[in-house]
């Protein structure tokens, strides 16, 4: 593995911005002269009504295990996210793991003893920054495991209870004692989730004992509060949900939302509206109860392009696909601060993360920026039907200002090219020539881990370094022209990459 020394460091820190500079010249220009001959053109028609612009996707984001809410950098970066993106909930692994120490010890008689001081610590850290628990009831204490199976490098143990009388006295006694330090109404703003994809490795019982635990976790949940929220199954890949939904049914047992997840990597071959097409699906399934995808994102492996504007428009292609099928969808994850396989030194290794390890936004995270930013309105689009270019507007009525978001996307390995494209907007009071201001992502916009490779890749950063990525990865304004004509106006056509994001902001 490869240090960076201060001479180097210093060389390439000039390298990066030369780099910087070349990068972002190219797409100056080409703007400047693109030719709106064989444009696709879309229309943005104000006249027409508007619908509901849900902002789900910030509902929650999720993160790697518990003990990481206790680093520094962890929460940090938790807080950037807060403040750019708007996430309200987050959620992790393993509250109940030995790390943490929540059980802290059983003793012969059988008496248990518990130490919520971490996570105390952990949850008056997301209440001081705004954000609440989505809480994930795993995974099993040692002293309670029936066996030893372990996940992941900091070793989840995977199996049932040993007596799930006792497992329900842990569940209670946690819940027990954050009502009694943050109050019931906070306690009840939250979600319980029972488990983590119990049809996969992370459970070595069968379907019929996650059951099993359902039953008791839920019934004493609400034993001690009929409107705390507590729901599951919690699955990979949207399975068990009719299964689930008819045992719960079946039983009389509380439910209040069905959770699962779906990465557009669980399908092969792979597919570009895989996501609509199995999230309509779960709801079907769910249905009367709402559907909560507790994990996404571009790619659970290969071809995921984590660190890469592929997966900021894959955020906006199916951020506005999926918008009225389910309650709320979260992002896995919102950092690299991550160690399920142990912990990755590379600045960039693809991680699941929205940003690095030294907290360098990704083309991801700029997308969830900007959709942060829309109102919540989604206003009619007309265009045509492309096979990898889509456009869609959002009018913030209160601000007097709409935000109009094209993307260029289609899966690994299928046809796609730059395309040219002009938008158009009629029916708002705009009486002369003017302008809006665009921002950009794609291989040469907030593309922080292009530069790092220009520069070397080199394996370990100094801050100045850091500090040139954080600025490589920012979104840049430009100011793009529209001419009036009629009672429309027409923007100045621009180039769209493969798997890039052009926002047009427009204020009247």
């Amino acid at each position: 593995m490869r240090r960076i020394s201060l001479m180097t460091l210093v060389s390439l820190a000039f390298v990066l911005l030369a780099v910087a500079a070349a990068l972002s010249a190219p797409s100056t220009r080409s703007f400047e002269s693109v030719d709106a001959a064989g444009s696709l053109n879309f229309v943005v028609d104000a006249n027409k009504p508007t619908i509901q612009w849900k902002h789900y996707w910030k509902e929650c984001v999720g993160s790697g295990h518990a003990l990481l809410a206790l680093r520094e950098d962890y929460r940090a970066h938790l807080e950037m996210a807060r403040r750019d993106l708007g996430v309200k909930f987050v959620r992790f692994h393993g509250i109940y793991d030995d790390d943490l120490s929540t059980l802290l010890s059983v003793d012969a008689s059988g008496k248990q003893t518990y130490s919520f001081f971490n996570l105390d610590s952990i949850y008056d850290f997301l209440l001081s920054i705004g954000m609440k628990p989505y809480v994930e009831l795993s995974f099993m204490p040692e002293a309670l495991a029936s066996n030893s199976t372990y996940v992941f490098h900091y070793k989840g143990n995977t199996s049932p209870p040993k007596d799930y009388e006792k497992w329900t006295d842990l569940v209670t006694a946690h819940i027990r004692h954050t009502i009694e330090r943050y109050g019931i109404d906070e306690v009840r703003s939250w979600y319980f989730e029972v488990w983590n994809e119990p049809n996969l490795d992370f459970w070595t019982g069968t379907q019929a004992d996650y059951f099993k635990l359902y039953s008791y976790t839920s019934r004493a949940i609400k034993q001690i509060d009929s409107r705390l929220r507590v729901g599951g199954p919690a699955t990979a890949q949207s399975q068990w949900i009719p299964a689930f939904k008819s045992f719960v049914l079946a039983n009389n047992l509380p439910l209040d939302f069905i959770s699962t997840h779906e990465y557009p990597t669980d399908v092969q071959p792979l597919q570009r509206d895989i996501m609509k097409k199995v999230f309509t699906k779960a709801r079907e399934e769910a249905s009367p109860f709402p559907v909560i995808y507790s994990e996404y994102n571009s790619g659970l492996f290969y071809p995921g392009k984590h660190d890469d504007p592929y997966a900021s428009a894959f955020v906006m292609y199916n951020v506005q696909e999926v918008q009225d099928i389910v309650e709320f969808m979260s992002y896995w994850t919102f950092s690299d601060i991550f160690e399920e396989g142990g912990f990755d030194s590379l600045p960039f290794h693809q991680g699941f993360g929205l940003m690095t390890i030294h907290q360098v936004p990704k083309p991801a995270y700029r997308a969830f920026e900007i959709l942060h930013r829309t109102g919540r309105e989604r206003m009619a689009v007309s265009g045509p039907d492309h096979p990898t270019v889509g456009t869609f507007a959002i009018l913030n009525q209160e601000k007097k200002e709409v935000i109009i978001i094209a993307y260029n996307h289609n899966i690994p390995n299928n046809p796609i090219k730059t395309e040219t494209v002009t938008i158009t907007v009629s029916g708002l009071p705009l009486s002369a020539n003017g302008y809006g201001t665009l921002e950009r992502i794609d291989d040469t916009h907030c593309n922080a881990a292009a530069a790092w490779k220009a520069v070397g890749s080199p394996a370990y950063l100094d801050r100045e370094l850091v500090h040139l990525l954080r600025r490589e990865s920012e979104l840049q304004q430009e100011k793009i022209s529209y001419t009036r004509n009629s009672s429309a106006i027409t923007f100045d056509s621009f180039y769209l990459p493969a798997q890039g994001v052009a926002a047009i902001t427009l204020r009247f």
